[in-house]
């Protein structure tokens, strides 16, 4: 990604996140705490709401805006996985969330009163196949009465709201498989202990993230977000925003290993000069600065197709899967330059390196993109 794009953006959240410098984030990643002060300042920054319309107190920005935003976080050492669904979810509810919903709602996530950081798809026994989801919401009056379960759920103890993916009608009933489901935008304040359950999951990184359980839960019919069994099509919109996004903080986290590397390379002597000058060294950062470079071009061109209202499907998952590929080589490369000191926690290193390695499975595994071009674009027969 060009850091001629959108510079004055890039350089008021490079500002920001010089704020919250490797100490606080080594601190919260030690105690796996959730980094409410940096969500709050990008906030009142008004960086979260880029993508909201003027009219409803955001920017109004399109998504290439918003991954100069994402990639300038992960490039800062600071980490947007805290808050990046406020930007994605609103694929689906500015797109297909009714008039009096958008106004009810938009301001006050533009103005930071309540948080949308929550995206419910994901279920243990159904993992990316999200046409066999089982949370079933069942029509009652003016009501929806939920029952299930999601899994890898995100900031779900963070969030206000979330954008729920549920079925309204069972699989076997619907005519193909990605009918029948459908979108609930739930108030997770109200939900709470009222059939809404919370289970944090400890990971290998801190990403807040949980296992979700719905017991009889209540959502107003008025919540539904367009209509009843089309739900799988406006789920799409923030998958493909999220792809673009996600892989956007790859590019991020790629400069910021080479950045890193590259500054390492220069001032650490041994053998009686600095080891940059070596070939061994100097040319696997090259490597990653070349990938990390065409793959930032691929996710510039998907932003590019989403902004303009093209279908961007392939391009979105093509950009997200080299993105975190490139990401991936830069940080074994930038801790292979470190040497030893690559696993202190003081550098930063370790810590960027595991959370680098998520993007190779979430939002979506690499099989599955490759599976999608491979049938989509090739025409090659599906293997499932």
């Amino acid at each position: 990604m060009s850091d001629e794009t959108f510079p004055e953006i890039r350089d008021s959240v490079r500002k920001l996140c010089e704020q919250f410098p490797g100490p606080y984030w080594q601190e919260l990643d030690a105690t796996r705490t959730y980094p409410a002060a940096f969500v709050k300042a990008l906030t009142d920054a008004g960086f979260l709401s880029i993508l909201i319309p003027e009219e409803y107190g955001g920017a109004g920005l399109g998504l290439g805006a918003a991954t100069a935003v994402l990639e300038e976080i992960h490039r800062s050492g600071s980490n947007g996985g805290a808050c990046h669904a406020q930007m994605y979810t609103m694929g689906t509810l500015l797109k297909h969330g009714n008039a009096e919903q958008k106004a009810k709602y938009l301001p006050k996530i533009a103005s930071g009163e309540l948080a949308l950081q929550a995206f419910g798809v994901t279920e243990p026994n159904s993992g990316t196949d999200t046409t066999r989801i089982r949370t079933f919401a069942r029509r009652e009056g003016d009501r929806y009465i939920v029952n299930g379960q999601k899994i890898w759920i995100s900031r779900a103890e963070y969030s206000d709201l979330m954008i729920l993916l549920v079925r309204t009608t069972p699989r076997e009933q619907a005519a193909k498989p990605s009918d029948g489901m459908s979108v609930l935008l739930v108030d997770m304040r109200a939900a709470r202990g009222n059939g809404l359950t919370i289970r944090p999951i400890r990971t290998m990184l801190n990403h807040a993230t949980t296992e979700l359980f719905f017991d009889n839960l209540e959502v107003p019919v008025e919540n539904l977000i367009g209509e009843q069994d089309k739900g799988f099509r406006y789920i799409l919109d923030g998958m493909n925003a999220e792809r673009i996004l996600i892989a956007s903080e790859s590019i991020g986290d790629g400069r910021f290993f080479i950045d890193r590397a590259t500054a390492y390379a220069k001032q650490r002597e041994v053998f009686g000069g600095p080891i940059g000058k070596n070939q061994g060294i100097q040319f696997p950062i090259a490597r990653a600065y070349v990938q990390v470079a065409a793959a930032a071009a691929m996710v510039d061109n998907a932003a590019a197709l989403f902004d303009a209202g093209k279908p961007c499907g392939t391009e979105a998952n093509m950009a997200k899967m080299l993105a975190s590929e490139a990401s991936w080589f830069a940080a074994d490369m930038c801790l292979q330059t470190h040497g030893g000191f690559g696993f202190a926690a003081e550098y930063d290193i370790e810590r960027k390196f595991r959370e680098a390695r998520l993007y190779q499975v979430a939002p979506i595994s690499t099989n599955l993109i490759l599976s999608h071009v491979a049938t989509h674009v090739l025409g090659l027969p599906k293997s499932f």
